[in-house]
């Protein structure tokens, strides 16, 4: 999976947002920390949620589980919204 190209990523301040261009049925803005700015640079590659977790571990300091939840709902925000390409 990763982000699609037709979604444009801009960083301002702290705050992530993923912006939808072209024809996609989501029309808003998806905002975030620095913690989903992390997760969507690896996002930017197709990877796997497993692989997003452990390059996540090794640039952060806390529980796996906590890693892994924060994981999950970021990439199945993108999903809802269809950023992603899985």
């Amino acid at each position: 999976m990763k982000i699609k190209s037709t979604f444009i990523r801009h960083d301002s301040d702290g705050e992530t947002m993923l912006i939808p261009t072209g024809n996609e049925s989501f029309s808003g803005i998806v905002r975030g920390n620095k913690t989903m700015g992390a997760i969507m640079d690896l996002l930017a590659e197709d990877t796997t949620e497993d692989d997003v977790v452990a390059a996540m571990m090794e640039r952060f300091e806390a529980p796996e589980d906590t890693i892994r939840a924060d994981v999950h709902k970021v990439i199945e925000s993108l999903r809802q919204v269809g950023a992603l390409d899985d």
